[in-house]
């Protein structure tokens, strides 16, 4: 079986990322032989709808199963809609994730966990303060 993995390198020794959509890397682990296929997450730069471009891919590669940090509201409905599980609160290396997601250590997730626009980086503000 396919398992997307959110990943801050390209290997398996890598750490899992705590953002999905603008995660660096995905790697597509075969369940069984841990080979795996990495590539640059080019979703991670978008202005705007980075997860769901970031699970259209996951969907186009075919995975099952996604493993990541947190995932956004847009990002869950459009990786439900593909019929892709979605588990949350992954931490350690791929491998590590891969090998706890198969001996049932890790939970599907029922919901969003983080709220849209989680991961972009910078402040707090929106550019909406006072005007003198």
């Amino acid at each position: 079986m396919k398992i997307a993995v959110s990943a801050v390198g390209n290997t398996l020794e890598a750490q899992v990322d705590r953002r999905f959509g603008r995660c660096a890397y995905f790697l597509i682990v075969d369940s069984e032989t841990l080979e795996f296929d990495a590539f640059s997450n080019e979703a991670s730069s978008a202005m705007g709808g980075a997860g769901i471009q970031a699970a259209q891919m996951i969907a186009k590669k075919e995975a099952k199963v996604v493993i990541t940090g947190n995932v956004g509201p847009n990002a869950y409905g459009t990786l439900s809609a593909a019929g892709i599980e979605i588990i949350t609160g992954a931490s350690g290396t791929i491998r590590e994730a891969v090998e706890k997601y198969k001996k049932g250590e890790l939970k599907k997730t029922g919901a969003p966990t983080v709220k849209g626009h989680f991961g972009m980086g910078g402040g707090q503000g929106q550019g909406r303060g006072k005007q003198r």
